[in-house]
């Protein structure tokens, strides 16, 4: 069925389509419709899960990871501060190899109070376990949790569905909604070997002493290393099912491109629309857009860039002390390996500011007169 979603329902619809069992809800703006659209879906017997009103985003996910233990597909929906006061939980999650789903509509960290636009707030937690996706459109967020329940219960570790705040959160696209017995195919019911039950008592997340921690540390590597394969297996298992391909990258105009600009979410459909204009005036750039963030695609992109003359990466976010969050991990995934490109990075649209193709294509031309690769980043859209 096609009909035309917000990227908020788009993310409410796919949690349903999975067999969502568990949904733990907190609003936060801009993210407070998947978690009332589910409130719907429930109250009208659409959705046959326990809905729970929790007092914060820290027991949100709390909930959840007791829903998850127990073998139940739980859900939950969170933004900025709310994943932030999350935290600690996140790691619990991935450590105690759950496979819980997350939708996070990025928007800025605050001071100065923000709700717009901004990766800051997802990829301060990159380092917790999660895999980490991140969407172009609202087609894309429902099929992308639909398939994320699907390599977390084979790996064993849980999904952020990332989308930008307003530009997909609130804005309507037309989406095809997949068939509920298709879904059902193609993401079989939960049912974990180990679980909590009453029936076969067990312990979880013990003391684990020197002598054995590491070994779960390295556990959790391989999985997330394993997860590689899985997710192009799934991306590929999901395209004969409903028609639609995805991967852990997507490239666009690369074959014959001299220079590539790196983006991700929705502003490499902008970069698009700047390569487009750039080839008309007979400069070939192509645009390489990061779905995963985790696993990081680094021999994926290295394979993609290897060769050409120049790549810009345009990062909406920031680390603090060095530069774009993205630039920092293709610099590392390419650093050393023989016919890499020189790699330029900028840092734009922080907290919503706008992304033009034409400040995309002023990037593109500011660095032909920059010789100075080595540089961490420049600022493509400040102000002073």
């Amino acid at each position: 069925m096609k009909t035309v979603l917000t990227g908020n329902y788009a993310v409410s619809y796919g949690a349903k389509l999975a067999g969502v069992q568990v949904i733990a809800a907190y609003p936060i703006t801009p993210q407070t419709q998947i978690v009332e659209k589910l409130s719907e879906m429930c109250a009208k017997g659409e959705l046959n899960a326990r809905y729970m009103n929790v007092e914060s985003e820290h027991s949100a996910l709390a909930a959840c990871i007791g829903a998850s233990a127990t073998g139940a597909r739980a859900f939950t929906a969170t933004s900025s501060h709310g994943l932030a006061y999350m935290h600690e939980l996140l790691h619990w999650t991935s450590r105690a190899r759950l496979p819980i789903v997350m939708a996070n509509v990025n928007r800025a960290m605050g001071p100065g109070w923000n709700v717009w636009v901004d990766q800051n707030d997802s990829l301060s937690q990159r380092d917790t376990g999660w895999m980490q996706v991140y969407c172009k459109d609202n087609q894309e967020v429902i099929d992308s949790i639909i398939m994320a329940y699907k390599i977390s219960e084979k790996v064993l570790l849980p999904t952020m569905i990332n989308l930008d705040a307003f530009v997909l959160s609130h804005t309507s696209e037309p989406v095809e909604i997949p068939e509920v017995e298709k879904v059902k195919e193609f993401l079989p019911s939960y049912s974990p070997e180990i679980r909590l039950d009453i029936d076969d008592p067990r312990t979880f997340g013990t003391l684990a002493g020197p002598e054995v921690y590491s070994e779960f540390q390295y556990k959790i590597q391989k999985s997330m290393e394993d997860a590689e394969t899985v997710i192009k297996d799934t991306c590929a298992d999901f395209k004969d099912f409903f028609g639609r391909s995805y991967g852990m990258v997507e490239a666009y105009k690369l074959d014959d491109a001299d220079e590539v600009i790196i983006a991700t979410s929705t502003m490499a459909e902008t970069a698009a629309t700047a390569a487009d204009r750039l080839r008309s005036g007979g400069v070939k750039v192509g645009v390489l857009r990061i779905r995963y963030l985790r696993p990081f695609p680094a021999e994926e992109i290295y394979g993609l860039i290897k060769g050409k003359k120049r790549v810009i990466i345009l990062d909406r976010n920031i680390s603090f002390g060095a530069q774009g969050i993205f630039c920092q991990e293709v610099r590392a995934g390419v650093y050393g390996r023989p016919c890499a490109p020189d790699i330029y990075g900028y840092i734009l649209g922080l907290g919503g500011r706008d992304v033009t193709p034409d400040k995309i294509i002023n990037i593109y031309k500011d660095i032909k007169t920059s010789s100075d690769s080595a540089k961490r980043m420049y600022w493509g859209d400040i102000k002073l």
